[in-house]
């Protein structure tokens, strides 16, 4: 059996962890391990909100979620021998529901903080908790609908390059200028204050989080794609911008559309 190494205590925050998460993509992040190639292991990930949601009947964390967090990735990990210009083969050999965490939710965010695809016609937060049976799921709040999931990474990339970086903030800034005052804003521009860096510390780790971009959309590097299908037995082919890849996942989805719309 694979070994894990990367590994979550759900009953602290991620701030709190003994292996450093990172909700921030940058070059400088350490990597959390060095791999062979064809090496198999094990991750453990936190959900995308790091414990902010709870399994209960009001969805007033939903309205309230810290979205500058989000999302909580394990990694980086890196390759022996890999270089900018290479491709890293994935095999994403099965995915999971943690024993001790065998339930999920689903939200709609309030036009206020995050909003949605449809949020001009739902504008108020909205939460369904489901428990997961096997390879089905049921929701109490949602009585007599049952399906089996697909289980995928929405979010899984490698780090991007100090210039990939750098144009990343430049196209991202120039759009947020187009409509600065919308709501729910346009992008997620970095955001230093909640920035976790991994095993980056002290003014290395302030300095990076100030121009380190958020998890928020898919980019050249992989990223927040949200493709359902990218379940157990897919292989993905990831472009490597830093020595070694930098390889992260999280974002865990039961059950998703393709791009989060659903």
């Amino acid at each position: 059996m694979a070994k894990t190494k990367f590994t979550v205590d759900l009953t602290k925050p991620p701030e709190q962890a003994d292996i450093k998460t990172h909700n921030r993509w940058h070059p400088d992040i350490p990597m959390v391990e060095m791999f062979k190639p064809g090496d198999e292991f094990r991750v453990e990930c936190f959900d995308w909100t790091g414990g902010q949601i709870a399994n209960d009947d009001c969805a007033n964390d939903i309205r309230d979620v810290d979205l500058t967090k989000v999302h909580y990735l394990s990694g980086p990990f890196g390759v022996e021998g890999a270089k900018p210009g290479d491709l890293l083969v994935v095999d994403i050999l099965d995915i999971g529901a943690l024993p001790n965490s065998t339930w999920g939710f689903n939200g709609l965010f309030a036009r206020e903080n995050g909003g949605g695809f449809l949020t001009d016609h739902y504008p108020e937060a909205r939460k369904s908790c489901w428990d997961f049976h096997g390879i089905y799921t049921t929701s109490r709040h949602i009585p007599g609908v049952r399906w089996a999931g697909m289980i995928h990474p929405g979010l899984i990339g490698c780090l991007p390059s100090a210039e990939l970086l750098a144009t990343w903030n430049k196209r991202e800034n120039e759009l947020l200028a187009t409509d600065p005052d919308r709501v729910p804003p346009l992008l997620a521009p970095p955001y230093a204050d909640t920035a976790l860096m991994g095993q980056m510390t002290g003014r290395q780790a302030q300095a990076a989080a100030r121009e380190a971009a958020r998890t928020v959309p898919p980019r050249e590097h992989g990223g927040n794609c949200d493709i359902k299908n990218l379940s157990r037995g897919s292989r993905v082919y990831f472009p490597v911008y830093v020595d070694g890849g930098g390889l992260s996942m999280g974002d865990i989805h039961w059950s998703q559309g393709d791009g989060e719309i659903t």
